[in-house]
């Protein structure tokens, strides 16, 4: 089965001199945090390459998407119990409008968690939504214009460390991790009408909040994540377990990334042991030692996602400690202290990795044996949601506003 529409989704225009896309979910058009951009900003400051600043309604940790001229977001306010979400105009920043999806008593949360944190998806028709209510999954579809479609409440979901899971698309489904402390599973919805198309159940009942990717491996689509006490592929067309890797350890929360020039599959994080392990993905059923191409103890995050960025895998502690690694052999090149702690995850373009600390520094760095910091940039904001980056301009969602960083003139898209 290809997966063709998985590097094409948002991919609108590509030339010599430039590829724009769209950024229209978790971690961007690859699920991986990478952009396939040249020009993308590298120096900002306060009053430095923002083109605007826009005020939000209420908090939240979910990043912004972009669909040509739409930035869209999620937020909560606690004064009203109501869970939003927000259209903007990438030109502006102005609100084009702000629809209530859920009012509600808001659930018991980690303090590093939020009351919107899953991150909003589209597929340039409709755009689709999670939250929480009680201990009820809601999700919700919204056109463009903001009228809703269908709402859902597929499943129930329970964590005294509140809730998170982005959803994602494949194919005409939309896809959800639902492990919590109970029943946990993972559900594809249709994304025409919420209807349930899979819905399969997760073994150890255990709380995580890892997105899955998508890829076209070893001649088959596989859907992998971490959570529930494990690493596990499965068929996104219907849910059917490829392949099950016991532990490494019990909680998890960053999405894991593929490596092509190795070809091997990188997770990092896990809660209460840390590893970074590099996995085959040949497995058939329970794979065991044999699949694992690399452990380490050493740097491993647990919330920020890490980055696969040419020759290299990197990632940063939540402590701020940035660790880059040779991805084909596995050998540690550099491990440096940022600054600062980070639960945003890492995006990267043109060779470049962005590292963004919970207090509004950026930090970017060139992917490279030796640690070559390229430049430091501040927002003067509190940041705890991953960047998102669209059409030569880079969105950081901060604690009560969106910015977007970079010339808002820019190359037209062809449409």
């Amino acid at each position: 089965m290809s997966v063709r529409f998985f590097f094409t989704l948002g991919l609108l225009f590509i030339s010599p001199f430039l590829c724009a896309e769209n950024w229209p979910g978790w971690r961007g058009p690859r699920g991986d945090g990478t952009s396939l951009e040249k020009t993308v900003p590298v120096h900002w400051a306060l009053d430095k390459n923002i083109a605007w600043k826009a005020e939000l309604p209420g908090g939240g940790h979910a990043s912004p998407v972009v669909w040509n001229d739409r930035v869209f977001t999620v937020c909560a306010k606690p004064e009203t119990e109501e869970r939003f979400l927000v259209c903007l105009d990438r030109n502006t920043g102005r609100i084009l409008w702000q629809k209530t999806v859920l009012k509600s008593p808001f659930e018991s949360k980690h303090s590093l968690n939020s009351f919107a944190s899953s991150t909003p998806t589209t597929d340039g028709r409709l755009v689709y939504v999670s939250f929480l209510d009680g201990q009820q999954m809601v999700v919700a579809a919204y056109d463009f214009e903001g009228e809703q479609r269908w709402v859902v409440r597929p499943g129930a979901f329970s964590s005294r460390h509140g809730f998170c899971s982005s959803p994602l698309l494949f194919q005409d489904t939309l896809i959800l991790n639902g492990d919590h402390d109970g029943d946990s599973y993972l559900i594809a919805l249709a994304i025409k009408d919420g209807s349930t198309r899979w819905k399969v159940p997760r073994q150890n009942k255990t709380r995580s909040y890892c997105v899955p990717i998508i890829r076209q491996l070893s001649g088959r689509t596989q859907m992998i994540l971490s959570g529930d006490q494990s690493v596990a592929s499965y068929d996104p067309a219907n849910g059917k377990r490829h392949w099950y890797m016991a532990g490494p350890t019990e909680q998890f929360v960053a999405s894991l990334v593929y490596n092509p020039k190795a070809d091997l599959l990188f997770m990092t994080g896990g809660y209460p042991e840390l590893h970074i392990l590099a996995l085959h993905h040949n497995g058939q059923g329970t794979i065991g030692d044999s699949s694992i191409a690399l452990r380490s103890k050493k740097g491993v995050s647990y919330v920020p996602s890490p980055i696969s960025e040419g020759d290299y895998f990197l990632l940063v502690s939540d402590g701020g400690i940035a660790s880059c690694f040779e991805a084909a052999s596995g050998k540690s090149l550099w491990q440096e202290r940022l600054g600062g702690d980070h639960h945003a995850s890492i995006v990267s373009a043109n060779g470049l990795v962005y590292f963004l600390s919970d207090q509004g520094r950026m930090t970017v760095v060139r992917a490279g044996p030796i640690f070559e910091v390229v430049a430091r940039n501040e927002i003067g904001e509190t940041c705890f949601s991953s960047p998102a980056i669209s059409q030569g301009q880079i969105f950081l969602r901060g604690e009560k506003h969106v910015f977007a960083i970079g010339d808002i003139t820019r190359t037209a898209l062809a449409l």
